[in-house]
């Protein structure tokens, strides 16, 4: 077994999600480590931003690609088309991700599909393409999935989102094992509240938005919430140090540790804190 990964620096290393958010946070942090960056985002736009504020920096980016990771096919061809200029990578980041929350009764077909689809098959589409090469190369590396707080703790409103993040949990708690014996060390990062522009955008389906009790829990969550850029050191303190799962904040530490030493007092809470979210519908 090779030894573990302790820096980026030098290192091939992919990031999705890097056009906003903990992914462009998390790009540029490897970026001033000294990695050697592949990105992708859906967002072409934002995408570009980063690639040009990585590389006014002086850092290097190896390939982009704005995609969609929910398509196998699209993530395909660009892993077929990097590990024929740059080789096999060093560090694989999945961080791309999409959020919608809602009652059973509220969300559709589409919200499940497109959580399953985006945060779950997403992730795998990308470990099927460009893990094996790690493994085939023999240098080990590291694999980071990003789950949530969502893929530890039973939030209201967030069967559809956890559906997909306990999957991430699942699949990197059974890689953890599955490619210690390559080196290859496994990363699962398990987000609070992270003011991003998900923040703004995400859809609770059956809730008016523009209710101010709405407002008002929106605005308390972003004064709670860690800016992206703490998330992203995090993450790289958590690859260098070794550790399998890495926390953006204490509360979510505390709360999943809490859980299973006190499953009556968790269950109480997370009924009274449905009750509190299904005031809120229309």
């Amino acid at each position: 077994m090779r030894d573990r990964l302790k820096s980026v620096s030098g290192k091939k290393t992919l990031v999705t999600g890097a056009a906003s958010g903990i992914g462009r946070a998390t790009a540029l942090a490897a970026a001033r480590a000294g990695a050697e960056l592949v990105l992708t985002d859906i967002d072409a736009d934002g995408l570009a931003e980063t690639v040009e504020s990585i590389e006014c920096a002086g850092a290097k980016v190896l390939a982009s690609r704005a995609l969609d990771i929910s398509d196998y096919d699209a993530v395909t061809e660009f892993a077929t088309e990097v590990h024929a200029q740059h080789g096999s990578l060093d560090v694989v980041m999945n961080i791309a991700g999409v959020s919608a929350w809602g009652t059973v009764e509220n969300l559709e077909h589409r919200h499940w599909r497109s959580m399953v689809d985006v945060n779950l098959m997403g992730p795998i589409h990308v470990i099927e393409n460009f893990v094996p090469p790690m493994v085939r190369a023999g240098r080990g590396g590291a694999l980071v999935n990003v789950s949530s707080a969502a893929g530890l703790l039973a939030f209201p409103w967030h069967a559809a989102y956890s559906a997909s993040k306990f999957g991430v949990r699942g699949l990197s708690e059974v890689l953890r094992f599955d490619l210690a014996r390559h080196g290859i060390t496994v990363h699962l990062v398990v987000p609070g509240a992270v003011n991003t522009n998900l923040v703004e955008t995400i859809e609770i389906v059956g809730v008016d938005r523009d209710d101010p009790r709405v407002q008002r829990y929106v605005k308390r969550f972003q004064h709670h919430a860690v800016p992206p850029e703490q998330a992203a050191e995090q993450i790289m303190r958590g690859i260098q140090k070794n550790r399998y799962m890495i926390h953006t904040s204490f509360d979510v530490r505390f709360g999943y540790w809490w859980a299973r030493k006190f499953a009556l007092p968790y269950e109480f809470v997370m009924r009274r804190a449905n009750d509190l979210f299904n005031s809120f519908l229309r």
